[in-house]
């Protein structure tokens, strides 16, 4: 997994926002000060419906810095799932799982032999890409050290 100092890796996948999806590349998704990735399980999950709406109400979508969400969903799933939740945020459709094994966050989930997906996991990344806050876990529904993360962007 990246650590702070080390450059996140670059990626391309479809980012969803609740209407329509389009290839983007990290680099090119990344705003003028940075940006932020939280890798989540399951798109309808009620534990990633529970963390989406306690980002928004954190004000996450009010950064200066885009908040971007990582799961294994296909892109109609992701643009249903964000208008169900009446979302601001953005997810980046990581189908064939690309993108989480290369920071190396694909896991198989217990009890469910076969499906892989990121394990739960926050980045934050400065307008170059060099990861700035790292934060990950085992734990489906820990939650993220808000504070942490903050002064992370705030610091951008």
């Amino acid at each position: 997994m990246p650590t702070a100092g080390e450059q996140a890796p670059g990626f391309e996948a479809l980012l969803c926002d609740g209407e329509t999806f389009r290839e983007r590349t990290l680099e090119r998704a990344l705003g003028d000060r940075g940006g932020v990735l939280v890798f989540f399980g399951f798109a309808f999950s009620a534990i990633a419906e529970n963390w989406w709406h306690r980002y928004e109400r954190a004000g996450w979508h009010e950064f200066d810095v885009p908040v971007y969400g990582v799961g294994r969903d296909g892109p109609y799933a992701m643009n249903a799932f964000l208008r169900e939740i009446d979302s601001p945020f953005s997810l980046f459709a990581d189908v064939d799982g690309e993108v989480a094994e290369a920071y190396d966050l694909l896991v198989e989930r217990d009890g469910m032999a076969g499906v892989h997906t990121p394990r739960r996991a926050v980045y934050v990344l400065d307008d170059e890409g060099t990861v700035q806050h790292a934060w990950e876990t085992d734990e489906w529904i820990n939650p993220v050290p808000r504070e942490e993360i903050e002064q992370a962007v705030e610091s951008l």
